[in-house]
């Protein structure tokens, strides 16, 4: 589809005033409004350079300082396009120019039919460029598969369990802790499956209050109660013949965890102060990271709903146990983020990519994605650098210990005091430690029990038995 020139705007740079003043009127006449300035600088006082449509900017520079300064314009106008403006005897430079980013070229002074040829041509090709970015974005997002990179063979396993039931109709339980992407989970399923035209509605059951979570999920009639001044749909019945994700279901309140169960059983229920049932075809899929089968036990959540909502499980590995994951994450994110902040996408430096993958990440993927994005709009230039690094992610350096390298020093005396300071490094994760001492967990644990080191045991959340299993229903 063609561009309209009548909505594009066009920032225009030329430091001589009468060669400016011409093709500022040149682009009027074909119809593009212009912001005409004699410098960049004077330019972007006014606003940033990606507010604009296209750059046209006069490359009448010193030859030394061309493809610095188009290096310079390419990267704050990050995806506006770029066509210069030349004198015959700078066209070597022009062409050179091409290889950092500028789209095209033209000779001083440009004739209007061929400066409106060129850069209507060029606003074609970027708007094209533009939709087909935005497209792939939107069907990496609806799939959910982009971000769940499966390097390590745990993750693998959980993709691979996630291709696997997303045909079927049965109700999902999705384990896992905070910010592992259990969401993204969900919707990889719904968007894999026969219903992936249909509505996915997600609801947060920790988010809600407990008075509001039934009107949110059944709706409500007008009057039912103060405040319902119209009668409002609830997620179930805006859900119909798609997927309604149920986030935290272990702090749903007891009494809507019975009309819950009705609801997946009967395939039916009634709004808030309403008095007809309504039929809906929904499929739920539910997440947690709480140990159900132990609320179960202390009676703080429904049995019946419980093993109704486990027909299909999911467990989805926390960020720790799939380092390989690490720098592909990193990547998508990057790519991500710089686009959604509309700003220059960094790279980060070897070192940095070890501290990601040496990292506990306690927060999982959230907590990566966040410190990226901190990241990318915060550190100056275009590397991320240790230095550049939080503290906390930064990898510590082991002090020596009062061993140290003296004579007569044993050598197991030296290995024992290594594998304890390393261990106490990595909050007694072993195969953290092995990884950081260059040796097999195996020879780690053998290790351990010849020098009789104690590690001190790590609080963990009981991890259940079936959501351990990728292959349990």
């Amino acid at each position: 589809m063609p561009v309209s020139p009548e909505t594009k705007h066009v920032l225009l740079i030329d430091d001589d005033a009468e060669m400016r003043d011409r093709v500022r009127r040149a682009l009027l006449e074909v119809g593009h409004r212009v912001s005409a300035f004699s410098s960049l600088k004077q330019a972007t006082g006014q606003q940033a350079p990606t507010a604009y449509d296209a750059l046209v900017v006069s490359l009448d520079w010193p030859a030394s300082r061309n493809v610095q300064r188009v290096r310079s314009l390419k990267r704050q106008a990050k995806g506006v396009p770029l066509l210069l403006l030349c004198p015959p005897h700078r066209v070597d430079q022009a062409i050179a120019a091409l290889r950092y980013g500028a789209e095209d070229y033209l000779l001083r002074p440009p004739d209007s039919f061929e400066l409106k040829t060129r850069l209507d041509r060029i606003l074609d090709r970027t708007d094209l460029t533009s939709r087909i970015a935005f497209f792939q974005d939107e069907l990496s997002k609806r799939s959910g598969l982009k971000s769940l990179e499966a390097r390590s063979p745990t993750m693998r396993t959980t993709l691979a369990r996630v291709l696997r039931v997303a045909p079927m109709r049965s109700t999902v339980l999705i384990y896992g802790e905070s910010g592992v992407g259990k969401e993204l989970v969900a919707r990889s399923i719904h968007f894999n499956s026969p219903r992936r035209n249909n509505p996915f509605i997600a609801l947060n059951c920790a988010a809600m209050p407990g008075n509001l979570i039934e009107s949110e999920l059944f709706g409500h009639e007008k009057g039912s109660f103060t405040g319902a001044h119209a009668r409002v749909r609830g997620k179930f019945e805006i859900a119909h013949r798609g997927t309604l994700f149920l986030d935290e279901i272990g702090e749903m309140d007891p009494g809507t965890q019975a009309k819950l169960l009705r609801v997946l059983e009967e395939q039916e229920f009634m709004r808030v102060g309403g008095s007809r049932s309504i039929r809906v075809d929904v499929r739920v899929i539910a997440a947690t990271n709480a140990d159900l089968e132990s609320m179960v036990a202390r009676a703080t959540f429904r049995r019946d709903l419980y093993y109704r909502l486990k027909v299909v499980t999911i467990a989805v590995p926390p960020l720790r146990d799939r380092r390989e994951d690490v720098p592909a994450l990193v990547s998508t994110f990057l790519d991500q983020l710089s686009r959604e902040n509309a700003v220059y996408r960094k790279s980060v430096t070897p070192d940095v990519m070890s501290a990601f993958q040496d990292h506990a990440w306690p927060g999982n993927v959230r907590e990566l994605k966040n410190m990226l994005e901190s990241l990318l709009v915060s550190v100056p230039g275009e590397v991320i650098r240790l230095e550049d690094l939080p503290s906390s992610v930064r990898p510590a350096r082991v002090a020596p210990g009062p061993a140290g390298l003296r004579p007569g020093v044993k050598l197991e005396d030296m290995e024992r005091e290594l594998i304890e300071r390393t261990l106490e490094h990595t909050g007694g994760n072993r195969t953290h430690s092995a990884a950081l001492l260059g040796i097999g967990v195996r020879t780690l644990q053998r290790k351990i029990r010849t020098y009789g080191i104690s590690i001190a045991p790590k609080r963990r959340r009981p991890r259940l038995r079936h959501a351990l299993n990728p292959n349990s229903r």
